[in-house]
């Protein structure tokens, strides 16, 4: 341990995370704006705007999809760096960075390829009408073209947030989204390039991104660095890195499941208006999903190394503060909520219909909104102490075995309205299940 930077074994557990957190969630915050800013500039293009917004939200499994396969690496190989470098073996941390680096390559070649092969049907299955297909097949087309640069970001920065450099990883983000926010009204407005132009500016900013982390990476600055002689692939190494991952890439997965799963069933009961109220929804869930992210990512580093450092009474400590924060943030989030939707609504979109379908929709989707904090929580101690088997278990548990078949059921009852519902009751279902069964397995053992 002498020598190791950012010894999370000592010093405050509260004053550790926090350190990590708030960079850490700010750059949530400023990842989310990716997306959200496209999404907003999108809204006010003038005619059209209702379903190339709409078109957006068709895209959004997609996009999911990508993310679940840089988590799959990132989230998979970071915990288990964090493990060995708590207990030294700074080897064995340097060849998981390495096999990472060439897993994340791989995966978005492959990605790449595929989408755009199959982008048009993929694009119909996923709730697009003959209206928003071209929005949405341009958007994909171009955004497909940068995967490898979203997925190095994604996957590469979970490293740089685990060596304790959670700053640096703030950074990451916000010179892709400053670069984003600036390229955006230029693409769409001044070249007149409209959804493509979004998509344009987003595998740029990405590109800047990618290389700052790589770059990072590199440097003296990091504890441990990328070294070209670890990039071959060890079967062992990858096999435990995919098995923990696969937590991170079922959680992104599902959620692509079900946004494809919802958009089907919303045109169905009620048509593209509906999948721009959940579109706008999904925004609004990001934006104050983001704190909870941040620390529960702040967290995990700090379980796995004292995890690896037999420092157990820390990690507790570490799990108590972790829950208490997000339940206390998820309950004031619902309020916010609660009382403004039509703020968070007009953000986006102005449109009346709009509108008036999304603030009842709202209510009925964030009702329990603090329910997902357990979820989380519990979610994060199984993948911080390489328990892979739970973390995707609870991971599959709530999406797919809860969201989904209430997705399509709900709506014969409840019409276009049991959409919605059926997360707030994965919420509360999922999350009490995921808690308890951390509480009963990992915390009282510990």
């Amino acid at each position: 341990m002498e020598g190791t930077k950012n010894d999370f074994s000592k010093g405050s557990i509260l004053s550790n995370m926090i350190s990590l957190a708030v960079p850490m969630t700010l750059a949530q915050l400023v990842n989310v704006l990716y997306n959200i800013i496209d999404r907003i500039y999108i809204g006010r293009i003038g005619d059209g705007a209702t379903l190339a917004l709409t078109a957006l939200g068709v895209c959004l499994p997609l996009i999911t999809m990508v993310t679940a396969f840089a988590n799959l690496v990132g989230m998979g190989g970071a915990p288990l760096f964090s493990i060995e470098r708590g207990a030294g073996h700074r080897d064995e941390a340097e060849g998981i960075l390495g096999n990472s680096v060439t897993l994340l390559i791989i995966l978005s070649v492959i990605l790449t390829v595929f989408g755009q092969i199959f982008k048009t049907p993929l694009l119909r299955l996923l709730g697009a009408s003959e209206d928003t297909l071209p929005y949405a097949r341009s958007y994909t087309a171009i955004y497909l073209m940068g995967n490898i640069f979203v997925m190095m970001t994604l996957g590469l920065n979970s490293f740089i947030n685990a060596e304790g450099f959670g700053k640096t990883g703030m950074m990451t983000v916000v010179i892709g989204a400053a670069l984003n926010i600036i390229l955006d009204p230029i693409f769409i407005f001044l070249l007149d390039m409209g959804v493509s132009g979004a998509a344009a500016a987003t595998v740029i900013s990405q590109f800047v991104s990618a290389l700052w982390t790589f770059r990072f990476l590199r440097s003296a600055k990091a504890d441990i660095r990328i070294n070209f002689k670890k990039l071959r692939l060890v079967s062992r190494r990858v096999k435990k890195m995919l098995a923990l991952g696969l937590s991170g890439f079922t959680m992104a997965v599902t959620n692509s499941l079900v946004s494809m799963t919802c958009n089907a069933a919303l045109q169905r009961h009620g048509g593209d208006l509906y999948i721009g109220a959940m579109t706008i929804i999904n925004s609004v869930r990001e934006i104050f999903s983001m704190p909870v992210t941040g620390f529960s990512n702040s967290a995990q580093p700090i379980i796995g190394f004292n995890y690896g450092a037999g420092e157990y009474g820390r990690v507790k400590q570490a799990i108590r503060y972790l829950s208490v924060i997000l339940i206390v943030y998820t309950a004031a989030a619902w309020a916010v909520i609660s009382l403004l939707p039509k703020f968070f609504i007009g953000i986006f979109s102005t449109d009346p219909a709009l509108m008036r379908v999304g603030v009842p929709s709202m209510h009925i989707y964030f009702f329990g909104f603090f329910m997902m904090a357990l979820q989380f929580a519990g979610q994060s101690t199984f993948t911080a102490l390489g328990r892979s088997k739970q973390a995707m278990f609870f991971s599959v548990f709530r999406k797919v075995i809860i969201v989904i078949p209430l997705t399509l059921l709900l709506p014969h009852w409840l019409g276009v309205n049991g959409v919605f519902t059926a997360e707030p009751v994965s919420n509360f279902i999922g999350g009490a299940a995921c808690f308890i069964t951390m509480i009963l397995t990992v915390y009282r053992r510990l």
